[in-house]
């Protein structure tokens, strides 16, 4: 044990430089303009109303459906929402699953999020590697590094991760570390923090290089239904045997925060997570569970329909805002998700000490990007053949357009980008 507290124990080493997440840590100010984390602002609270409006009068009617959905149940969850998901992957994903056969194949945790810890803890030892974009989701970063991965991180453009250099980091890795990676993380649809989405041809490849080195791919795919456009098939439709990619979902984007993560995993994969998980939560709450199953069954496709164009909406008044308003720079273009990346051209630029020192000051929030490289990885050298610590881009900001209306983020990025524009010059 480390970093002893003066009163007989001490905390485990990684409280020493694992630091709070930075999401979780701004969600304690309370700003008119927040374009921080990736908050659902379009939730059909009508919808979810009525369904527990129905179930209180199932629950009167029927005592032992009442006292089982109040109860505990199965770690890995009920079977009845299990094939409600099942069909759910299969219809709108193309998930290769029968749903009346194969709905066992589907888990669920408590959050995606839950999910990548429980996937990290069965399959890393410290000393293993693992492969992901950089930028990359910081929920993912910080339990990897904390877990004693390393992590080599590698380029993306504004079509995500580059496969070409996934190989060659697998090569460097077998002669730097001697040994090949364990894992590759991307979220392939509308990415955080970036908002990219890879190309068919992208995911091809990836799996690809996955089959070859037989590396488990994770594919992250929160915001796979939150896309204003036709996204590229799911990386798992190509996994025919159901050996190589771990498919993650979450209704806390697509749904709402009644946070159900589900998953499709390789079998002895999912058994040792769904092991972990019970010791991590014991089971996802039945009720939740009942309230999900009715709307995936029910109402999130005419959910989908109402919320996808206000999310569109609000993507396009802030790209456009940042097009006006914003100094030298350049940021991605998503079709879909909650976030738009943005980068200074200004290299010296401090996003942090900005946000800090001005941003908050006037009543504005984003994300910066540093946090969302990680604090202890690897990156490939410019010839491709070696290894160099990860460097953060302090230059760059995840803004985020779920949570607010389209007139409040034209107003608040049209604010921001003034005064970035005064700082910058």
């Amino acid at each position: 044990m480390a970093n002893t507290t003066g009163n007989g124990y001490g905390f485990a080493t990684w409280t020493n430089f694992i630091e709070e997440s930075q999401i979780r840590a701004l969600l304690k100010y309370n700003v008119k303009y927040y374009f921080a984390g990736g908050k659902p602002g379009i939730i059909p609270t009508g919808i979810f109303a009525d369904i527990m409006a129905d179930l209180s009068v199932k629950y009167k009617e029927n005592p032992k459906l009442a006292l089982d959905d109040f109860n505990y149940g199965p770690t890995g969850g009920e079977t009845w929402f299990l094939k409600t998901l099942a069909k759910r992957l299969c219809d709108v994903r193309g998930i290769p699953i029968d749903c009346e056969t194969e709905w066992d194949r589907v888990a669920i945790t408590n959050g995606s999020q839950q999910a990548i810890y429980a996937l990290l803890d069965t399959l890393i030892d410290p000393g293993d590697v693992i492969i992901t974009p950089s930028p990359a989701y910081l929920g993912f970063l910080a339990p990897a590094e904390k877990l004693g991965g390393r992590v080599i991180t590698i380029p993306t453009d504004l079509d995500g991760i580059i496969p070409g250099d996934v190989e060659k980091a697998i090569e460097v890795s077998k002669k730097k570390f001697g040994k090949c990676p364990d894992i590759i993380y991307v979220v392939p649809d509308s990415d955080n923090p970036k908002g990219t989405t890879l190309p068919m041809k992208r995911r091809q490849a990836l799996f690809d290089i996955a089959e070859t080195y037989e590396i488990l791919l994770i594919e992250d795919a929160a915001y796979a239904e939150i896309q204003f456009k036709e996204n590229p098939k799911a990386i798992k439709t190509l996994d025919k045997e159901n050996n190589r990619v771990a498919y993650l979902g979450t209704s806390s984007k697509e749904a709402a925060v009644l946070r159900v993560g589900y998953s499709v995993l390789p079998s002895d994969v999912k058994e040792q997570v769904l092991k972990d998980k019970g010791y991590l939560d014991l089971c996802t709450t039945t009720l939740v569970q009942r309230i999900l199953d009715e709307y995936y069954k029910n109402y999130i496709d005419e959910a989908m329909r109402a919320g996808i164009p206000k999310y569109k909406k609000r993507y396009e008044a802030m790209a456009k805002a940042i097009d006006a308003s914003f100094p030298a720079g350049v940021r991605t273009d998503p079709t879909g998700g909650f976030f738009i990346w943005w980068q200074s051209n200004d290299k010296k630029f401090d996003a942090g000490e900005f946000m800090k020192r001005v941003a908050i000051p006037n009543d504005i929030l984003y994300v910066p990007g540093a946090p969302f490289y990680p604090q202890s990885g690897h990156r490939l050298t410019k010839d491709n053949t070696d290894l160099r610590k990860s460097l953060p881009q302090p230059n760059t900001m995840r803004l985020g357009f779920s949570y607010l209306p389209p007139e409040t983020i034209s107003e608040g990025i049209e604010h921001l980008g003034d005064l970035l524009s005064k700082e910058l010059g």
